[in-house]
């Protein structure tokens, strides 16, 4: 890969961040940690600035740790400007915490078109595996729906006259967005909803 290239990456261990970093040979990379880290996550990331510092700019992103839908939004921010920097990104979502890694992954999904790869690193051989570059299936007007819900608007009439479609439309799109899981049945954005508009 060129040396353009942003690793974007969550953390626990080193190895797995030295495992991309060796195979991607990326001129940056941006570590995502929880403000109250534990000690040994936080010497994992000094023992990482320690190793390539020198020679890789690093960046740590505080992030949240459970939220997954603000880890999402953080790691698609992280993306955007990586890529306005013209920058090619690679997501590693080995450390940490399974919400963590997930939230990762869901930023990736929510920038697929910016993101060259998504990787995890295996424990036992350290093999690098690319993940399927996913995105969460939706029509824009799914999608405008679920954002004017996100706005609060309940109402199928509201909606439909906001999106400018039909109500009978509307009513299927619903109907449509509940059986995927983005809509609860009391008409309320679910986290994959959440997910689904970044």
């Amino acid at each position: 890969m060129p040396e353009n290239v942003t690793l974007i990456s969550t953390i626990y261990a080193i190895e797995p961040v030295i495992v991309a970093v060796t195979h991607f040979s990326p001129s940056r990379i941006v570590l995502l940690r929880e403000e109250d880290a534990p000690e040994e996550k936080i010497r994992s990331e000094e023992m990482i600035k320690t190793s390539f510092g020198s020679v890789l700019e690093i960046e740590t992103r505080i992030t949240s740790l459970y939220d997954v839908v603000r880890i999402a939004r953080d790691v698609a921010g992280i993306i955007e400007e990586e890529a306005a920097r013209g920058q090619r990104v690679v997501v590693n979502i080995t450390g940490g915490r399974k919400p963590q890694a997930f939230g990762a992954l869901f930023g990736a999904y929510a920038r697929k078109d910016l993101v060259d790869k998504v990787v995890y690193v295996t424990e036992e051989d350290q093999t690098v595996v690319d993940l399927p570059l996913l995105d969460f299936g939706i029509s824009e007007t799914k999608r405008m729906i679920l954002e004017a819900m996100n706005e609060g608007m309940r109402s199928v009439s509201d909606i439909a006259l906001k999106i400018g479609i039909s109500k009978g439309m509307t009513y299927n799109h619903i109907r449509e967005l509940k059986a995927k899981g983005f809509i609860s049945d009391d008409m309320r954005l679910t986290n994959a909803g959440k997910l689904a508009i970044i």
